[in-house]
């Protein structure tokens, strides 16, 4: 009798694997403005134990995207971790207009210091710990907002503070920092990652890549690089020195260890998760271009930190206990054309101001325009009504309008977004990043390879093209063999996926579907 059981036991388990075991620690680390391309593109140049492991050993999705054409990191980071479009999760960006009191609302401030207050859908953290009795959620990132926005709320977040470059969290997380946070900080220890200089990782002639800056770290050595390059970025902080050199990733990185051995993670058979934001490889590709040998350097340096991380990590939790997924929250424009020449900029502010100029002469003076932010226009609702003008009709004016602008491809009004449906083109990647009660009155989106015009800014995302919305995508360790996948896959089945990896429901706003390579359903 006991023969027959263990028989039946063992064929449930063959019938359905992804049943036989969930991982004891699911790490996902998200790597800023990294293209699909680019882990092929410097592959040669990789060591074996960092981007090579993972992509060797484990299942890559070769056409994963974002479909969307609001690809800005807090919008990404929510959709990975909530398995939602923005039309659902709700982030839009980093800010935008209540237009009940034509105030600004940012996404992450409140009474309690930086925390998850306008967060709407449940992450993948909150659903692990609220199936899982002792799941423990832990996120790393340098800046509060990509932490805030990967960990929801969950109770172990943590980003880099701008005036000390401390590791910080806040009252709508916890009361303090933990001891061993709190003994960090006292150490300085993220101090001793900032280089005196930042000099190529191997010789010139390695690198693929041929447009180079120089660089100033200002007050941290007394000689500037003088690389013939078209510009200078000067770093004058100790947090802008972290942030713009890879030194921000190993500092990420390096406290990312220390939370695996603190918390414990992967020790029991519950299912605990690690998320890590690695914002400094963003700030590096906005402010030199993925073009750049900065980049490409910034890419080698990584290599080596993620390989010293992934031993770490196996040393201290089984690899067949682990899943790993390495992505990105957005890839990134071309900062150069085919000429050689900077990339066309659109500046927001002077289309701010001469919509609002264009509103005067039709309407008579007010102040009709709130804010232009992200290829948003809000418009002033509530001056709008007491002139006794129809909203879509002054929306569908001003869209027309910004037709107009040099740089402009596409503008959507908020009403066309709400009352219609679209299938397919543009008009439904614009659509699924609109979200009703946040987005503003009319969406616009830039002609290929133009960006907002920002200060250290030489290249930037937020578009629908190719180069924006494809990421990498490897998953590694329990549920993942060596699979190269090149069918198209949305980013929304990231969340659902690791839900199902982990034995419980997708988080509860979650619109992508299982990956199958990963969960055999």
């Amino acid at each position: 009798m006991k023969k027959n059981v263990l028989l039946l036991v063992l064929a449930v388990c063959a019938a359905f694997p992804a049943l036989a075991a969930s991982p004891r620690l699911i790490v996902q680390i998200v790597v800023g403005s990294m293209r699909a391309s680019d882990l092929d593109r410097y592959a040669a140049n990789f060591d074996e134990g960092g981007f090579r492991r993972l992509t060797e050993g484990g299942t890559v999705y070769a056409d994963a995207r974002y479909d969307y054409a609001q690809t800005s990191t807090p919008v990404s980071l929510a959709t990975l971790t909530t398995g939602a479009m923005p039309s659902t999760h709700g982030v839009i960006g980093g800010s935008w207009i209540d237009y009940t009191s034509n105030k600004k609302v940012y996404l992450t401030d409140g009474y309690r210091g930086p925390g998850a207050y306008q967060l709407l859908a449940p992450t993948l953290g909150e659903t692990l710990a609220r199936h899982i009795g002792g799941s423990r959620s832990v996120t790393v990132a340098a800046e509060a907002e990509s932490a805030i926005v990967a960990g929801g709320r969950t109770d172990a977040v943590f980003w880099l503070g701008e005036e000390r470059c401390n590791w910080e969290t806040s009252l709508f997380y916890a009361p303090q920092e933990p001891e061993w946070v709190a003994r960090n900080n006292r150490e300085r220890y993220n101090l001793s990652y900032i280089p005196l200089e930042w000099r190529t990782l191997y010789d010139r002639s390695r690198y693929l890549n041929t447009r180079y800056w120089d660089i100033a770290l200002t007050g941290r050595s007394r000689r500037e690089k003088d690389l013939g390059g078209k510009g200078r970025l000067t770093l004058e902080s100790d947090y802008e020195r972290l942030l713009y050199t890879p030194a921000g990733n190993s500092a990420v990185l390096g406290f990312a260890k220390q939370a695996i051995a603190q918390y414990g993670l992967g020790e029991d058979e519950q299912t605990d998760l690690l998320t890590v934001c690695l914002d400094s490889s963003r700030r590096i590709a906005e402010a030199y271009g993925p073009e750049s040998v900065e980049v490409e350097d910034m890419y080698y340096r990584l290599d080596r930190d993620l390989a010293d991380f992934l031993t770490f990590l196996f040393a201290q939790v089984k690899e067949g206990a682990v899943t790993v997924v390495l992505t990105s929250d957005h890839g990134t424009s071309p900062s150069y054309d085919a000429a050689e020449e900077p990339a066309e900029r659109f500046n927001g502010r002077q289309f701010e101001v001469i919509a609002g100029g264009f509103l005067n002469v039709r309407y008579g003076s007010g102040d009709w325009v709130l804010r232009y932010e992200n290829r948003n226009l809000w418009l002033n609702h509530n001056l709008i009504y007491e002139r006794g003008l129809d909203l879509a009709s002054v929306q569908n004016e001003v869209a027309i309008f910004a037709m107009q602008f040099r740089g402009v491809s596409h503008a959507l009004t908020s009403t066309a977004m709400r009352t219609s449906y679209f299938g397919s083109g543009y008009a439904r990647k614009m659509q699924n990043g609109f979200y009703p009660s946040r987005s503003g009155d009319v969406a616009i989106n830039l002609l290929p390879g133009w960006i907002e015009e920002r200060d250290r800014c030489a290249s930037a995302s937020g578009s629908m093209y190719g180069y924006d919305t494809r990421v990498p995508l490897v998953f590694y360790g329990l549920g993942a063999g060596p699979e190269r996948v090149r069918r198209p896959v949305e980013m929304t089945s990231v969340a659902p996926t690791l839900a199902a990896l982990a034995g419980v429901e997708a988080p509860a706003a979650s619109e992508g579907s299982v990956l199958t390579e990963i969960v055999d359903l």
